[in-house]
Parts: structure tokens; sequence; C-alpha cells
């Protein structure tokens, strides 16, 4: 009997998961008629918005976050956006976002975006696990070469979690947001299909 490799082993393994699921988490099709009033709830927390834009925190209503989303699952179709949920695995839960865009298909390459609205799910992997299942969908079934994202660096918690998840740290831009008098760099961080592949 012939032994299987270890990457060919990780490879089955991979396979047998359901595309869209996790160890905590699965990924859904955003609906703007049920989810809008989620988007205006999570984007009235200011630490949610700063941490996640930026752009000044502003209040819009619910209507506005419909027309929003209905207008980026317009984009979708346009093929260079790919958007989600976040929901837990056990409760069914919608806790926040994640989705890729800027995707340039001739290189393999994507922008990735995420944000958690629930706070009570913040710090517990539940971030970490919806990027690695964001991961696999786009190495292996978009087969894109590179993802990438810029974090403020006073989101250390962030940091953390993209960096469990295979992300490293490719530069910073110095001084570039100004927060309450304050400026912060933003840190560029990347992971490449063959580095995603050996974890």
């Amino acid at each position: 009997m012939v032994n299987k490799s270890q990457d060919e082993q990780a490879r089955n393994d991979r396979n047998d998961k359901p595309i869209f699921q996790g160890e905590q988490v699965y990924l859904i099709a955003p609906d703007p008629e049920q989810d809008a009033g989620l988007f205006a709830k999570w984007m009235q927390d200011s630490e949610y918005v700063r941490l996640m834009d930026t752009d000044p925190a502003r209040l819009l209503s619910i209507d506005k976050y419909k027309e929003w989303l209905e207008k980026d699952l317009v984009e979708e179709q346009k093929n260079d956006e790919i958007f989600f949920l976040i929901s837990t695995l056990h409760e069914y839960r919608k806790i926040g976002l994640i989705g890729l865009n800027g995707i340039r298909w001739v290189h393999g390459d994507a922008w990735v975006g995420i944000g958690l609205g629930e706070r009570d799910y913040w710090g517990k992997g539940y971030g970490t696990d919806a990027m690695l299942v964001l991961q696999r969908y786009a190495f292996e079934e978009l087969n894109l070469h590179r993802l990438s994202l810029t974090v403020f660096d006073y989101n250390q918690r962030a940091v953390r979690s993209y960096e469990k998840a295979g992300f490293i740290v490719e530069g910073r831009a110095r001084q570039y947001l100004n927060r309450e008098g304050q400026r912060y760099d933003m840190i560029f961080m990347s992971i490449l299909r063959e580095e995603w592949g050996k974890r």
C-alpha cells in the first residue's frame, strides 16, 4: 500500500470540509432586506467603525444600508468583489462581514476586508476562523495567488489574528491616519498561496 504524502493528506483533509464552513463559523450570502438593520446597528459602535475604516464615523439609516447592500451585490456581478456575512456555526447568529475586493484575476490578487460587529465575539477566535475559511475559498476555489490587507497599528488584536491566519507584515505607511489628534501607521500584510498551503 502506497502512503500519501503529507501535502496530499492535507489537501484531502481540507477538501473534506464544506467550503464555506470553519470550526466556529460559516460564511453566508447577505440578504439586503434582512441584514440592513444589522449593519445600521454595528455602525453605531464608533470603536467598530474606527477599527474598520479610515473614514470618520457617521450614522446612516437602515434604508441607506439596504441600498448599499443591494449596490454591493450588483458590484459582485462585475466579478471583482465577493462579500459574505459571518455566522456562528452553532447559534446561527450573524456576527460580522468578510469579503474580497479589487480582485485582479490576471494576477491572482485580491484585498481582504473583515469586521466583527458583535462585540461579544471579539477576541474569541471567530475572526481568525472566518479568515481561514475565506483563504481556503480564495486559494482553492478561486485559484488566487495572493491576499492582501491593511490594518491600523492601534488594532493589535487584529494584527495578532491575521498573523495566526498566516499573514505576514510587508510594510507600513507611517503616520497615515489621524485619530483624535494622534497619528497612527497603517500596516500592510499579505499571504501567498504557497505559504497558506504549508500551514
